[in-house]
């Protein structure tokens, strides 16, 4: 049976159902690309900073080589013009960002079945 909801409590229901779904996947790509970073000191790995919102949530690291390495852009003059890690790790943000999209649309249809 569907859960019923009075008209002037539908935005309280979003905001914290969409507030909480930016929370999880805030953290969950955290996650991922913390697992994925490779480790060499472990600054890399040791720098995301995770910042959460109601309604928007971020991920970021401003260490210089941090786009190269994750993005694979951006190569610094040492690299010489191509990807290079001392793992032979390849970029993977495309990869987090496609798991986060499939992430939100499943995490937003078990919302909507459960209410």
């Amino acid at each position: 049976m569907a859960r019923r909801i009075r008209l002037d409590e539908i935005d309280d229901y979003a905001r914290q159902n969409i507030s909480k779904l930016v929370r999880t996947a805030t953290l969950q790509a955290e996650l991922r690309l913390k697992l994925l970073t490779p480790v060499d000191t472990g600054r890399l790995r040791a720098n995301w900073q995770t910042e959460i919102q109601e309604f928007s949530g971020s991920v970021s690291n401003n260490l210089p080589y941090a786009a190269p390495v994750i993005a694979g852009r951006d190569y610094p003059p040492s690299w010489g013009g191509r990807y290079r890690t001392r793992q032979n790790a390849r970029p993977f943000l495309a990869v987090v960002q496609k798991d986060i999209q499939t992430y939100v649309q499943v995490e937003a249809e078990r919302i909507a079945r459960s209410s």
